[in-house]
């Protein structure tokens, strides 16, 4: 093979490659030159998605062209940090976020600070225990924060939730912050409820919908531009807080880009298909349904013991990334999505079929939600009510319609692609 590198994430053959913005190196580079760096990143911040040729066929062989490449198998490409390293650059710290460095902790599994063994640069957990903001040691170890980190656009998915921690940090002790910007595989449409405030947690941390459709880079703008940073939603006298922020953008990618991940984002995202079904499916977390962690499909497919007239079956087993996953050894049986179109699942968008389909098949009333939980992932706790009174999915649709079309109104200033 010619190339020296091989992109496997892309969008229609016939348009131009998405450039990221850490491929970008001649317009972030002099803002870090004499600076001390530190990164914000994972296994996820390889410069442009690239992988160099050789190798990468047998790890994709069986897999089919949109498999990602699953976590404990190393990717031959350049990581951000590398890059950066080889280019001078005084990196100083690396932060972790939830799932660790190299990603591969289970969701929310506590995650303690290193070193970095190919650099030997420390790694500050940011999911050790004890808060997710950054301590004053750490802040006092960088002049500036380079984020680089491969997003997926959900309002529970917890990455962005990071970098909101880390900017207001930023923010607070007078740093500056770059953004490498990634596209977003769920930025084709914003759906979903805006989060009550009330229930904001380490799943849904800001006032966006469940689908936001932003790239971490416009959604840093966000924060930035609107005052969230302040966060007057624990103190409503805080002073105003901006931070010093750039954003290097992607080229070539608009909102309706089809953009293919190389890598895994977390332990059980392992494919596409999962990654564009996680929206809805993920909902079953707030339930006592199986959505397939500890099987070889996680967020594709859903069922439980209990559920009758389904042929489809499957056992959640212990497995890397799911040690312990819910119905552990027990036969479930539900639905297998595997068979929809990528299509069909992004025109359906947030879809709160599977999770009443579900719940009216069990018939178990009150003991089917962990109601909390649900409630955080939904943002409100009309959703849950009104599966309860047995609401049709566009009845529930429609409470939340109005505030999505007014969030985009809202979100436009910050936006950096074509919608």
């Amino acid at each position: 093979m010619a190339a020296a590198f091989v992109a496997l994430s892309s969008c229609a053959s016939s348009a131009p490659r998405v450039i990221l913005g850490d491929d970008r190196p001649d317009e972030y580079l002099p803002l870090l030159k004499g600076q001390r760096v530190a990164l914000l990143s994972n296994q996820t911040g390889i410069v442009g998605d690239k992988v160099i040729s050789g190798g990468i066929d047998e790890r994709w062989k069986g897999r089919g062209d949109r498999s990602l490449v699953p976590f404990g198998e190393p990717v031959t490409g350049p990581h951000i940090l590398d890059a950066l390293l080889e280019q001078g650059v005084d990196v100083t710290a690396i932060f972790s976020p939830e799932h660790g460095f190299r990603g591969k902790a289970d969701a929310g599994a506590k995650v303690e600070s290193s070193v970095d063994e190919a650099t030997g640069v420390p790694i500050l957990s940011l999911y050790g225990g004890g808060g997710h903001s950054p301590s004053e040691e750490a802040m006092n170890q960088f002049d500036i924060l380079v984020v680089d980190i491969q997003d997926v656009g959900l309002r529970f998915y917890t990455y962005y939730v990071t970098m909101y921690h880390m900017i207001r940090a930023c923010a607070l002790h007078g740093k500056k912050v770059v953004v490498l910007d990634r596209p977003n595989p769920n930025g084709m449409y914003v759906d979903g409820p805006i989060l009550d405030m009330t229930y904001r947690s380490g799943v849904g941390y800001l006032p966006i919908p469940v689908v936001h459709g932003m790239t971490l880079g416009e959604l840093a703008l966000m924060m930035n531009g609107e005052g969230w940073l302040a966060d007057r939603w624990n103190d409503e006298n805080a002073p105003d807080l901006r931070c010093d922020l750039t954003v290097i953008p992607c080229l070539n990618y608009t909102h309706q880009t089809r953009y293919s991940l190389i890598l895994a984002p977390s332990p059980n995202l392992k494919d596409m298909k999962a990654i564009y079904l996680y929206p809805s499916t993920c909902l079953f977390e707030g339930s006592v349904v199986s959505l397939g962690r500890g099987t070889d499909s996680p967020f594709e497919i859903f069922g439980h013991p209990d559920m009758k007239g389904y042929d489809f079956s499957f056992t959640p087993e212990s497995v890397p990334g799911a040690q312990n996953p819910p119905l552990l050894g027990q036969k479930c049986f539900g639905r297998d999505l595997r068979g929809m179109s990528d299509d069909e699942i992004i025109s359906r968008g947030f879809d709160l079929t599977y999770i009443v389909e579900a719940c009216r098949n069990l018939k178990m009333g009150d003991d089917f939600f962990r109601t909390r939980f649900f409630n955080l992932l939904t943002g409100r706790n009309y959703v849950r009510k009104m599966i309860d009174i047995g609401a049709s999915v566009e009845e529930i649709r429609s409470k939340w319609e109005d505030d999505v079309e007014a969030f985009k109104i809202q979100r436009k200033p910050y936006l950096l692609y074509e919608e």
